[in-house]
């Protein structure tokens, strides 16, 4: 009698913890989240999603706790992973810019699990234009995009799990740059070992920043109607400080078993950014004798104006003496933009 009343006791809180932290998060977010300003946020390399495998069924995986390309979309899932694990994807994105993540989990044992996370985006050299020399002005620039991230999981219960994650970005325009710090928060609850899951976070949520550097000092004029003057004082310009992408998801989930050898894994995300209207994303995920998995899904679902839509994607699972790996593939359809291509590879130690 007194074990049952405890498991109740146990459920209740966990039930009332969930509850709290969505709460908390949806509160804590709602300031952020006032109007559409697409295009107003600085640091938006943040929003592209490095997980091959999720991005196959639509980048819906708040609720997934499955991996350590789990945490991107919900530092929860840093606290369900049992084994020393590692993750790495290379993107092939828009214009020829190229985008790489790593990131890796580690066991501290009855104290949870730690996290670190990398993040690059390059541009690549690009021309130097401006009003006078549209053609270029024979001078190359590049954009260059680093987020470094430490974070900590752990499992309150059997099935309820929390998490949390710092982050460092920089943004460098040829010789300016900015700086800020943001944090990520989730938690994730699963009903039963093959029922619902559901998971909810806010990311990015931060300072605000704005570029300084040596390309923003120039020579200024302060009366160009008057002759006789200094022309050439020198003075610096000053950018407006702008928010950063924050993020607030919140999904379901579930696993079913279809036969010995066949796993369904399907999830539906809803998005609540700061700088755009929300979205939803769904996909699905068919594990084939626990080595082969084909994915499919769709991205932005209700977004106005948006051009995002199908994703496919594939991987296949293995083992290579005591490490276990899992090789992901996924394409998405970008519209007029054409399509972009991740490759991935995790492993588990």
């Amino acid at each position: 009698m007194n074990r049952a009343r405890s498991g109740r006791a146990s459920r209740r809180a966990t039930t009332a913890a969930l509850a709290a932290c969505a709460l908390a998060l949806a509160c804590g977010a709602a300031p952020a989240f006032a109007q559409s300003k697409t295009g107003t946020t600085v640091g938006t390399f943040l929003e592209i999603e490095p997980s091959a495998r999720v991005s196959g069924f639509g980048n819906a995986g708040v609720a997934l706790g499955d991996g350590v390309d789990a945490a991107f979309y919900n530092p929860a899932a840093i606290g369900r992973l049992e084994r020393p694990s590692a993750y790495f994807v290379h993107s092939t994105w828009l214009a020829g810019i190229s985008y790489d993540y790593g990131a890796g989990v580690l066991p501290l044992g009855k104290w949870g699990n730690g996290f670190a996370s990398v993040t690059a985006l390059n541009s690549g050299d690009m021309d130097v234009r401006t009003v006078s020399q549209p053609q270029g002005t024979g001078e190359r620039f590049s954009v260059n995009d680093v987020a470094l991230g430490l974070g900590y999981g752990r499992e309150v219960t059997s099935r309820f799990s929390v998490g949390f994650q710092f982050n460092y970005l920089q943004e460098t325009i040829w010789n300016s740059s900015l700086g800020a710090m943001t944090m990520n928060v989730g938690t994730l609850y699963q009903l039963s070992d093959n029922g619902l899951h559901l998971g909810s976070s806010i990311s990015n949520w931060g300072t605000q920043a704005g570029f300084s550097g040596r390309d923003l000092r120039i020579a200024f004029d302060a009366d160009p109607s008057r002759f006789g003057d200094n022309g050439q004082l020198p003075a610096t310009l000053f950018t407006d400080e702008f928010s950063l992408p924050v993020v607030f998801r919140v999904g379901i989930g579930a696993r079913s078993q279809l036969n010995p050898q066949t796993r369904l894994l399907w999830e539906v995300d809803a998005f609540h950014p700061n700088d755009n209207n929300e979205s939803m994303s769904a996909g699905a995920e068919l594990l084939l004798r626990k080595a082969l998995a084909l994915r499919a899904g769709y991205q932005n679902a209700f977004l106005q104006d948006s051009e995002l839509s199908w994703t496919l994607g594939a991987g296949v699972l293995g083992k290579l003496e005591e490490w276990d790996y899992r090789l992901d593939y996924a394409w998405a359809d970008q519209g007029r933009l054409g399509g972009t291509h991740r490759v991935a590879l995790a492993m588990l130690f």
